[in-house]
């Protein structure tokens, strides 16, 4: 037997056979068989990256002195299972520790003032934000919180008083700053009492979406550009689908964000629902297969010093709000089943799990009509515990989405801050999102009003992630290289065959298209704000590419097709006032006389960017035989995309992710927790998985 493979608490000047007898007592401690490690191939040396602690040299090996005590504890030993390693940090945690590691809330930058009216025009640099974010109204629901809740804290105070190291990182800023950032971070974490380094999450960052916002997806960014997630399902390529997560992973981790808010696994059954272009679509079978290949992509096989870790969401499943309300608003709070569809929401889920996903995060809806209590997911034990853990067998981490403890704890509103956070840790929540303040979870833990088990649970499955991903050894990013990987032209060369492959050709009458050779077209993108006028003109496209065989101009009149891209002007999710919700055009920023007078001076060929399916019978009616020859659905892409199809520079090849209504009242007759394809006859305009190419 080699006593290098068993040396984990030594001194490196120990003799060999005090080493081992110390070493078994260890490992007897720790649960760990000796056998085991015997059996082992010889262990590889991971790079280590260190800014102020010292390394140990242990034969050949060497390991980082987190804690600085001279000797290699379990937990710094990179060749025992990161089990192993967690229960012997675990040990050596004092509770407030615990407990602040228990948390994820935003974090800023300099001049980063997210959340709130800026205080200035000075630009975000990668010094650290360390003002606290303290409120006292739901900012959400805008009404006064019981009790004020610090959604960020500054930096400093977070990682050296507090014991932060889960965040989330709002801020939309170049590569190198975020890189430089993130180890200035790793670098204040490393420099603290056991030398737990930060884990750094995000939303999604890659994707073109007209619904960005703060906790749903950052937008435009720096990072490689791909179609909206109901565009990925839409290209109907899970090859496309896993190279896009592997990219994505790539720029990721390049930067030092390493954790994943996403993706959402959940259904768009509920048309109305202002969420619906997360998803990717209705079908419950066709979003496992997505889930499965995002995952897969971001994470590998199993979590690794390269990984991504992804949380996903929203279990059980968030896509059956009563009349398309979202749970972020009291209004919004119940989701029913009138279906009897529940059971069809957990196959993306099962998907995840099988794939490995590393968290998943239960939604603020509390269920109505089903054989679970009507509280919110975050307290319901027996959707938490007994479905999530038993019976799908989920052994990864439970992170609470934001607030449910003070902003939406549904159906508990009756109890008390402590009381709340008792139900929640019962259920099986280890990780809480959105305050960044440990107190009142501190004071519960220390009131014996919960088991201490539940607290070292958490501990363990957060540490365990810590462990798989290296951060204990190498934290730290290459800064240069980030500038060279995120957003690179072989990178964004593959989002634009993804932008295009996502773009569906859903009629194509007299084969208008693809358009003719030295066809003259008038260009114009219609997207107006929600509550801004929604009279045209929208933008009119006249700059001619020697690529494209056609010849824009500048009016209708001198058109022989009018190609009209229309992005209807939704109302935000976070602007939502409870008031119902609509799918029709005109209802969504779409000033419908100016579109039908644009549309009867020409042939048309009408494009609709798709973030819910909108109802389109005010501008569109099949059965009338007018000027529109030819319709397309988009999820987000380019105007460049779009030529490149309607010219016949590439041939669609996209399928609906979800059925389009007929109309406003088909909309209204439908049961939220029904995919549309099942919606029965006279429901649908577009068919789920309707695609036509040239």
């Amino acid at each position: 037997m080699n006593p290098d493979k068993l040396r984990t608490n030594e001194r490196p000047e120990r003799s060999r056979s005090g080493t081992h007898l110390a070493r078994l007592g260890v490992l007897a401690l720790l649960g760990l068989s000796t056998v085991g490690l015997a059996q082992k191939a010889k262990p590889v040396q991971p790079k280590l990256g260190t800014r102020s602690v010292k390394t140990i040299q242990v034969g050949s090996f060497t390991f980082k002195d987190l804690n600085r005590n001279g000797r290699l504890d379990p937990y710094e030993d990179w060749r025992l299972p990161a089990e192993t390693r967690s229960r012997d940090l675990l040990r050596q945690m004092s509770v407030e520790q615990k407990v602040g590691f228990m948390l994820i809330s935003t974090t800023r930058l300099k001049n980063d003032w997210s959340f709130e009216a800026p205080r200035g025009k000075e630009p975000i640099t990668s010094d650290f934000n360390e003002d606290d974010l303290v409120a006292t109204m739901n900012m959400f629901t805008k009404k006064p919180l019981p009790t004020p809740i610090m959604n960020a804290a500054g930096t400093t105070k977070a990682v050296t008083q507090f014991g932060l190291r889960h965040f989330i990182l709002r801020a939309n800023v170049s590569a190198r700053i975020t890189a430089e950032w993130a180890n200035k971070l790793q670098a204040l974490c490393e420099s603290q009492p056991l030398g737990i380094p930060a884990i750094v999450a995000s939303n999604p960052r890659n994707h073109i979406t007209a619904s960005a916002a703060i906790g749903t997806s950052v937008g435009k960014t720096v990072f490689s550009s791909w179609p909206g997630e109901l565009g990925l399902a839409a290209m109907r390529d899970l090859k496309l689908t896993r190279e896009f997560a592997d990219i994505a992973r790539q720029e990721w981790a390049a930067v030092g964000l390493r954790k994943g808010y996403m993706y959402m696994a959940d259904l768009a059954t509920e048309p109305r629902w202002q969420r619906v272009d997360g998803t990717f679509g209705e079908n419950a079978d066709w979003a496992a297969q997505m889930i499965t290949q995002v995952v897969l992509g971001f994470q590998g096989p199993k979590l690794g010093p390269t990984s991504v870790a992804m949380t996903t969401k929203h279990f059980p499943g968030g896509g059956a709000g009563k009349e398309g309300q979202d749970p972020h608003f009291d209004w919004g709070k119940t989701e029913v089943f009138p279906g009897g569809m529940f059971e069809n929401n957990l196959i993306p889920f099962k998907a995840a799990i099988k794939a490995g996903t590393s968290a998943i995060m239960p939604y603020y809806s509390m269920p109505v009509g089903t054989a679970y209590e009507p509280i919110a997911y975050a307290y319901n034990r027996a959707v938490i515990h007994d479905l999530l853990r038993l019976k799908l067998g989920f052994k990864g981490i439970i992170n609470s989405d934001t607030g449910p403890i003070e902003m939406m704890p549904w159906g508990a509103e009756n109890l008390a801050i402590p009381e709340r956070y008792k139900r929640t840790l019962e259920a099986g929540v280890n990780l809480y999102s959105g305050t960044a303040d440990p107190s009142s979870l501190l004071e519960t833990v220390k009131s014996g009003m919960v088991d201490m088990k539940l607290i070292d649970d958490s501990v363990v499955r957060l540490l365990n992630e810590k462990f798989e991903l290296g951060l204990f050894e190498n934290p730290y990013v290459d800064e240069d290289a980030a500038e060279q990987i995120v957003g690179n032209k072989s990178f964004q060369a593959r989002a634009d065959l993804a932008q295009r492959k996502s773009i569906v050709l859903l009629r194509n009458e007299n084969k208008t298209l693809p358009l003719k050779a030295r066809t003259k077209v008038y260009f114009e993108t219609y997207q107006k704000r929600a509550g801004a006028p929604a009279s045209g003109p929208g933008e009119v496209f006249t700059k001619n590419n020697p690529n494209l065989p056609v010849e824009f101009v500048k009016t209708p009149d001198e058109a022989d097709v009018i190609l009209l891209w229309i992005a209807p002007g939704s109302r935000s999710l976070f602007a939502s006032d409870g008031s119902p919700l609509e799918l029709s055009l005109s209802k969504n920023a779409v000033d419908v006389g100016y579109i039908n007078a644009l549309i009867a001076k020409k042939p048309t060929v009408l494009a609709i960017n798709y973030t819910n399916p909108w109802v389109i019978d005010e501008i569109y009616n099949p059965a009338v035989k007018d000027n529109v020859k030819g319709v397309l659905a988009t999820f987000g892409t380019t105007a460049e995309a779009v030529l490149d199809v309607v010219t016949g520079q590439f041939k669609p090849t996209g399928k609906m992710p979800f059925t389009t209504p007929i109309s406003a009242q088909a909309v209204k007759n439908g049961k939220e927790d029904v995919p549309g394809y099942l919606e029965g006859p006279g429901y649908a305009l577009f068919k789920y998985g309707e695609g036509l190419t040239y």
